[in-house]
């Protein structure tokens, strides 16, 4: 009885998964919050390496677009690759 609840329990969880496509929004978000910490961190390795705030805020800025952009399609690519769904 137990492992027919486990077994079928398995089951659901692999059907659901096989189903989990991720849609453009939540890519979208994802996106933007890994972004916002990433940038986070490069701005304050950029003050530690550089010592000017404007230096550390330009590299940021400019780290903060590209890798937004390039992490998106990354993300939309990955989404129809079906290892480890």
């Amino acid at each position: 009885m137990i492992l027919d609840i486990l077994y079928k329990d398995s089951t659901q969880n692999k059907a659901v998964k096989n189903k989990a496509n991720e849609g453009i929004k939540r890519s979208l978000l994802k996106t933007i919050s890994w972004r916002v910490i990433g940038t986070l961190d490069t701005v304050l390795i950029s003050y530690i390496v550089t010592g000017g705030i404007d230096k550390a805020l330009a590299i940021g800025g400019v780290e903060l677009i590209s890798k937004m952009i390039l992490y998106f399609f990354h993300e939309r690519a990955w989404n129809k690759i079906n290892i480890g769904k």
